[in-house]
């Protein structure tokens, strides 16, 4: 097999391990072919790990879940943290749990993770990078919070908040990567592509 053949069936060999909708639809902007094959695993925290670390170790072990399950396929999997301070902020358990997240993040800037994982197809690690952003929310008025809540927005995204759909208005100003805040760095993630003859 030529090098040149060898490489598009390598391209079309990527195997998304997530099912973040947003996540699909961002890597399906690189026009590169992929799989999504969603992992379920223990998300839960370690007793004083970062919430960065935290963010590598998620996407590293949602990539070995998904290689244990899939072989001969390149594995890129990712996961994204707000973090306050030194508190990762999750996914709001309720109503109260997303209006107390939004009201903590008003008038403050916050920084997201994000770290994304690249298995190689015999299961060896590629490369793990981060990117981090930094968000500034507006003063946010108590009926600007419920407003929001009540849009149902704000379930199933880490901080309470989606900085591509509703919950743009809560957001003053950002400084790094955009798409990072929705869930995938796509420059970065486009870069580590390549580099492994990917894109």
């Amino acid at each position: 097999m030529s090098e040149r053949a060898a490489s598009s069936t390598e391209r079309s060999s990527l195997i998304l391990a997530s099912a973040s909708p947003r996540r699909r639809w961002l890597l399906a902007k690189l026009e590169i072919p992929f799989r999504v094959f969603p992992v379920d695993i223990d998300e839960r925290a370690r007793s004083n790990e970062t919430p960065a670390s935290f963010a590598e170790r998620m996407a590293r072990e949602k990539a070995a879940a998904a290689a244990a399950a899939s072989s001969g396929a390149w594995i890129l999997a990712a996961d994204t943290v707000v973090a306050l301070e030194a508190l990762a902020l999750g996914k709001p358990r309720d109503t109260s749990d997303a209006r107390a997240m939004l009201l903590r993040l008003s008038g403050r800037s916050h920084t997201v993770f994000t770290a994304v994982t690249l298995l190689r197809p015999d299961g060896a690690l590629a490369e793990t990078l981060l990117a981090a952003t930094d968000v500034s929310f507006r003063a946010l008025a108590a009926r600007d919070v419920d407003a929001y809540v009540a849009s149902g927005e704000p379930f199933g995204k880490a901080g309470g908040y989606a900085i591509q759909g509703e919950g743009a208005h809560l957001i003053d100003r950002i400084s790094g990567s955009y798409t990072n805040v929705i869930g995938l760095p796509l420059a970065e993630v486009a870069a580590c592509l390549t580099k492994w003859s990917i894109a």
